[in-house]
């Protein structure tokens, strides 16, 4: 007779296997659907995190199943040698959406952010200006775990037993634009940024602050890098967060909610910029693979409706109104509750991880951003009623 499986059964098991190298919470999800999960021994949670900011159409969407199944009995993977339809769709709705000109696939935010990084090394160097090498990046970012996103980012303790981190990384307060022009100098390449800090604690950039940067990006010949991981796709009410603040980027990396799900990255650009990356300058044996792409395709097209951004932005707000009513009624053990659209932070008085079991506990899957902060990035499709729940759930987590 075989043995039944059970949380603690496949915990056992990945103990012995994999690296450890995440902070997991003991469960084994098995399944999912809309904006519910459930564990191997059949208990469901509401998911508020969704991938962290990743599934924004919930799980086992029946659209996006029937298009990647579609294209799985057609095609699954070509190289980069040749061209693929789906490739070039999904290029064409992204940078219809964004205004850039050229867009190159990869599989990850950290792929999609090196790809950044070596773009304005290059083009400085292609347009005569080789000592611009340098890149001012903000305290507390968050840009991926390569060498090079991983000395971007501004929390040392990401980076700690990795040295030699690579040169040529300024770190900065964010928000602070007088900090900004103090670093940028005739050696700095790009300035990149966040519109809201995600991993660092979901901090919104002050209004107006992108604008400066690409003021002083344009006064200075500095290429302006926006990385739209956790903010593109919508999740912050428009479909990229740059476009609160009415600018055109140099170029901008975006990945998570792309896919719903399905591991799937870009690095959109301008036209000056891109021409600077001909054949061999960059590649990606997986990114740009067609089932990726068809369903990414679809994804846009949906996470783009105007109906669907106006849906993020009230419902974010609605969010973040109840937050706040939830802080007043608990006084001092909540120092903060933040966030545009549906990306919202509440910052504890304490170390939130056992408010975050007892969320767990209680049938709610959030995630830290941050010692003290607990992070939700739920489905778009989430309703107000799941919303409140999510919000009950927390307060009752928080008291204990």
């Amino acid at each position: 007779m075989s043995t039944a499986t059970t949380n603690q059964s496949v915990i056992d098991r990945a103990k012995k296997v994999l690296l450890g190298n995440y902070k997991q919470q003991p469960v084994a999800i098995d399944r999912g659907q809309g904006v519910y999960v459930w564990d191997v021994e059949g208990r469901r949670y509401l998911d508020m995190i969704c991938g962290v900011a990743t599934n924004a159409l919930g799980h086992c969407h029946p659209e996006l199943v029937a298009v990647a199944k579609a294209q799985l009995d057609k095609c699954w993977h070509t190289a980069n040698g040749v061209y693929n339809e789906p490739q070039v769709a999904l290029a064409e709705k992204l940078l219809s959406l964004s205004g850039l000109d050229r867009a190159f696939f990869c599989n990850s935010g950290g792929e999609a952010n090196e790809a950044l990084i070596k773009l304005a090394r290059r083009y400085q160097k292609e347009r005569g200006e080789p000592e611009r090498v340098e890149f001012v990046c903000f305290e507390n970012s968050f840009h991926g775990r390569t060498l090079a996103t991983l000395t971007a980012t501004g929390q040392p303790k990401y980076q700690k037993g990795f040295d030699p981190l690579p040169a040529g990384f300024r770190h900065v307060p964010y928000g602070d634009v007088g900090a900004v022009k103090q670093a940028v100098g005739r050696r700095t390449a790009a300035i990149l940024v966040e519109p809201v800090q995600g991993e660092g604690g979901v901090h919104p950039a002050p209004e107006g602050f992108l604008r400066e940067l690409r003021r002083i990006c344009d006064d200075e010949g500095a290429l302006l890098l926006i990385d739209e991981i956790q903010t593109g796709m919508g999740r912050t009410g428009k479909f990229f967060g740059f476009q609160w603040e009415d600018i055109r980027p140099d170029a901008i990396s975006m990945a998570k909610a792309l896919g719903n799900g399905i591991p799937v990255g870009a690095m959109l650009c301008r036209e000056e910029v891109g021409k600077v990356m001909g054949p061999g300058s960059h590649g990606s044996t997986f990114g740009g693979n067609l089932v990726a792409c068809a369903v990414a395709t679809r994804v846009v097209e949906i996470l783009s409706t105007p109906s669907m951004l106006e849906t993020v932005r009230e419902n974010g707000a609605y969010l973040l109104a109840q937050a706040q009513k939830m802080k007043a009624r608990l006084g001092d053990k909540v120092v903060s509750v933040r966030g545009k659209g549906l990306l919202f932070g509440c910052e504890l008085a304490q170390e939130a991880g056992p408010v975050l079991n007892r969320c767990r506990e209680l049938g709610l899957i959030v995630n830290l951003a941050g010692e003290r902060t607990l992070r939700m990035a739920p489905a778009f499709i989430a309703t107000r009623d799941q919303l409140d729940e999510a919000l009950s759930i927390m307060e009752q987590a928080i008291r204990g």
